[in-house]
């Protein structure tokens, strides 16, 4: 009954210091056995279906955790603080088989499924560690509205899948890397002062816009780097998963491996008509305006591309407001 109580008072009042302050936490992770949990699943699925009073903010202590976790759609609000050193990790890939003997697929791979909305995470290592393996996700995306600060996206080809049809996404201070496609989907998502890193020669995103949506893939200030040992020219910019994929990046620093045409069309002509590909005052070796391909665009200017136009959809939504 003793160590009962203690739990409960340790969940009640942990108080940890917090970059803004000091923030409490509902519930706190650590594989030591510590806190309130010792898995992150675990936490997650204490939190109260559809929960309307408020975020779910659940800390994760430093270490490594191996485990596939699920936030179903009916776990809104919820809310990720990494202490530094915490990783969230999986080995499994699309060829791998299930139960069954089924091959997982792609979206049977992630390690992290997020589902519900309003998720938020924070200072932590998202990692598919199965190596190159073809796809192999670490992040798959469903809940609309979902922020990402100060994250780290490890994997190889398929890293973070944008998956949601009609949501959004937001990125912010992260480090992302991979091979081929390494950021892909539907969803409508912004990264904002983000390192992209590419481990091979490939294509760096494989947006699937869908036709109508008014935006895609829109990186600000991001710097873009690869491998020591990468060829110069080896990284495309974006191929279209689907005809209407859409991909902008506006002041980004391009390291010497991104292919001089920039874009490519998938094998196929026709969605040079449909992809919307475009780049604002790009810098760096890899900036080449005069060389890019004729159907890609060279921004006059950004006054439609503001954050808070990319990402606000029917309900303003805005996550850089403090």
């Amino acid at each position: 009954m003793r160590r009962i109580v203690g739990v409960i008072m340790f969940s009640l009042m942990s108080v940890v210091c917090h970059a803004a302050g000091a923030l409490k936490y509902d519930f706190v992770v650590d594989a030591n056995g510590t806190g309130d949990f010792t898995s992150v699943q675990a936490a997650v699925n204490a939190v109260p279906d559809f929960r309307k009073a408020g975020p779910t903010k659940i800390f994760i202590k430093k270490g490594v955790y191996k485990e596939k976790i699920v936030i179903a759609e009916t776990k809104q609000g919820v809310q990720f603080y990494g202490e530094e050193g915490t990783v969230i990790t999986y080995d499994d890939y699309a060829n791998k088989p299930n139960v069954f003997g089924e091959n997982k697929g792609t979206s049977g791979s992630s390690t992290i499924y997020v589902f519900g909305p309003d998720f938020v995470a924070e200072n932590i290592t998202f990692e598919n560690s199965s190596g190159p393996v073809g796809q192999a996700v670490a992040v798959q995306i469903g809940g609309d509205r979902a922020v990402f600060r100060k994250c780290r996206f490890l994997g190889f080809q398929d890293t973070l899948y944008t998956y949601g049809e009609n949501t959004r996404e937001y990125f912010e201070d992260c480090y992302i890397e991979g091979t081929v496609d390494f950021i892909f989907g539907k969803a409508t998502a912004v990264f904002m002062r983000c390192h992209i890193h590419s481990k091979s020669k490939g294509y760096v995103t494989a947006p699937a816009t869908p036709q109508g949506v008014p935006y895609g893939y829109v990186f600000y200030d991001c710097d873009l780097t690869a491998d020591k040992d990468l060829p110069t020219a080896s990284v495309f910019l974006s191929r279209p998963w689907r005809p209407y994929g859409q991909a902008v990046y506006i002041r980004c620093q391009m390291g010497a491996h991104i292919h001089p045409e920039g874009w490519d069309n998938w094998g196929n002509a026709a969605n040079e008509s449909t992809a919307f590909y475009a780049e604002y005052q790009s810098r760096g070796d890899g900036a080449n305006p005069t060389s890019r391909v004729a159907w890609s665009h060279q921004l006059a200017d950004i006054d439609n591309y503001e954050v808070t136009k990319v990402l606000a959809g029917k309900d303003g939504w805005n996550p850089t407001a403090k």
